[in-house]
């Protein structure tokens, strides 16, 4: 009980808080206000773009020039944003959808996930260790980040792997690049008409979802088209966050050598993997708002906060989002980041027109 006190505390905002939540707050209603006039003065025909989208790059423009003039009196704000707030706007993200939506996904969800994630990780750490000799650590790092969760599976992995803190930056700086590459090019390739041959809405939402880094990115990426494909690759995508778990225990397993007792072993490395509790949450959510009545106005206003929320924790992304990481992460790390971002968007859409064919 004491643990979940502790826990519900982590998200109540403090005094050192306000200054950087309250200049987040700014941004992201800035950005959902200059969404639907740009929306207005062209008409509809600006392609691609969001309120998710814009707080980003704004988000990014303002942290590589003003932002870090004032980045000791505003990060403690904008850390919480792209932290505590992004895991609580996920969790209400569970009012936009119903458990039909959710099964609507149904196998081809569930498959791609599982074929995507197992041939991302084996791939990383063939090219990482074999072919680019990467060290092994931050070759798993990557390998995390990219096959399930972007940042928060690095950061997961790290007691794991017993990598260095340096390493994790790297790791991290890595999803960021080309998670950010994929959040914007995911919509303007469907936009461009590439994807329809082979990829319906519907498929194409659990493309996205099984294949971007972060589940903030999955959200841009999927909302950018409709909000029904956003809603199949949010859900898509939390299928693939709750495989984190599973994956650290096998991974820690994999790790483990010359252990005398297998059942200690377990146990400890089970305690050492961070389920991601938030997902759980979203489910909650999710079948809560299936069977329980709920009045319009009460769920129209959850998911106006819900996007307000997930602006804010994008423009938080984007102001800490650096182009000093790009240089920080050196270029072999670069160029398998690369490499298995060509791989989520190639080989992964190959994997996933595989399924739909099934």
């Amino acid at each position: 009980m004491h643990a979940f006190a502790q826990s519900v505390s982590h998200y109540v905002p403090n005094n050192r808080h306000l200054s950087g939540l309250l200049v987040v707050l700014i941004g992201s209603l800035f950005c959902l206000w200059l969404n639907i006039s740009l929306d207005t003065w062209s008409q509809g025909r600006v392609v691609g773009l969001s309120s998710l989208t814009l707080a980003i790059i704004l988000g990014m423009v303002f942290g590589n020039t003003l932002y870090p003039n004032y980045a000791d009196q505003l990060q403690a704000g904008v850390g919480f944003a792209k932290g505590q707030i992004l895991r609580l706007s996920i969790m209400l993200y569970g009012f936009k959808l119903t458990l039909t939506q959710v099964t609507s996904v149904g196998m081809p969800a569930i498959m791609s996930d599982a074929l995507v994630l197992t041939s991302t990780f084996l791939i990383t750490y063939w090219l990482g260790t074999k072919w680019l000799k990467v060290d092994k650590q931050t070759t798993l790092l990557i390998g995390s980040g990219a096959s399930i969760c972007g940042a928060a599976a690095v950061i997961a992995a790290e007691p794991v792997v017993k990598a260095e803190a340096h390493k994790v930056t790297i790791a991290v700086a890595t999803v960021v690049v080309f998670g950010t590459m994929a959040m914007l090019l995911y919509p303007f390739l469907y936009h461009l008409g590439w994807l329809q041959p082979w990829l319906n809405a519907q498929q194409y939402g659990i493309y996205t979802g099984s294949t971007v880094h972060e589940v903030a990115q999955v959200v841009v990426a999927g909302n950018a088209i409709n909000g029904s494909v956003g809603d199949t690759a949010v859900v898509t995508k939390m299928i693939r966050v709750m495989m984190l778990a599973p994956f650290l225990l096998i991974l820690s397993f994999a790790l483990t050598k010359g252990a005398t007792d297998e059942k200690q072993t377990l146990l400890t490395r089970a305690k050492q993997v961070k389920v991601p509790w938030f997902a759980f949450i979203f489910i909650i959510i999710v079948l809560l708002h299936t069977w329980v009545p709920m009045s319009e106005d009460f769920e129209q206003t959850m998911v106006l906060i819900d996007d307000v929320l997930l602006t804010m924790a994008m423009f938080a992304l984007g102001l800490t989002t650096h182009m000093s990481a790009i240089k920080q992460a050196g270029i072999k790390p670069l160029i398998l980041g690369a490499i298995m971002f060509g791989w989520l968007l190639v080989g992964g859409g190959l994997i996933n027109i595989g399924v739909s064919l099934m």
